[in-house]
């Protein structure tokens, strides 16, 4: 069963049809928020986006897509940290739901989703960047976070010229503009 789910994910028709709804897909779950969301978890909810969020903007501040091998910043606790955040970033959406099953569901589909997704890149950052990437691999866990490491100084970096070209700051925009205009929403309207 497992290997049926894999590859659906990793089937190249499925891909595109999820690429093709994945806005109308987004409105669904808008206007469900909209109807469904609990006002009381929105506290929680943001600050779980938040940290989401944050790892992300600390990832698009540390990352050279394709030019070269980032292990600074977060790449130095775990491979995927931006797949880590975006996961937080979308748990916290999901948890305005208040119920465990949808909660559940993200998880496992977000699992399947991580797992095939990244097992792809990393088969290609192998093949463009070669065995540099591999010793890489070799000493960083894919996607629990290695705390031993939190005293390396290559931890520490954050980049806002990197920041700012993989355009870190129109996610961070685009996250406190959902939340506010959800907010306002749930506070003023419904």
């Amino acid at each position: 069963m497992l290997d049926t789910i894999h590859r659906f994910f990793n089937n190249p028709s499925a891909r595109k049809i999820f690429l093709a709804l994945r806005y109308p897909l987004f409105l669904a779950v808008l206007v469900l928020l909209a109807l469904k969301a609990r006002i009381a978890l929105l506290p929680m909810a943001f600050l779980v986006s938040l940290l989401g969020e944050a790892i992300q903007l600390w990832s698009f501040a540390s990352l050279v897509k394709n030019e070269q091998l980032t292990a600074r910043g977060p790449y130095v606790l775990v491979r995927n940290p931006m797949y880590l955040g975006r996961f937080f970033l979308i748990l916290g959406v999901v948890l305005l739901f208040g119920n465990p099953y949808v909660t559940l569901a993200y998880v496992v589909f977000y699992y399947f989703y991580m797992v095939n997704r990244v097992g792809r890149e990393e088969k290609r950052l192998a093949e463009l960047l070669g065995q540099p990437y591999r010793d890489y691999c070799a000493r960083v866990n894919r996607f629990l976070p290695s705390f031993g490491r939190l005293l390396d100084p290559a931890v520490r970096f954050f980049n806002r010229g990197v920041l700012f070209r993989n355009n870190g700051h129109w996610n961070l925009l685009a996250m406190l503009v959902f939340y506010g205009v959800l907010a306002g929403y749930l506070i003023y309207i419904r």
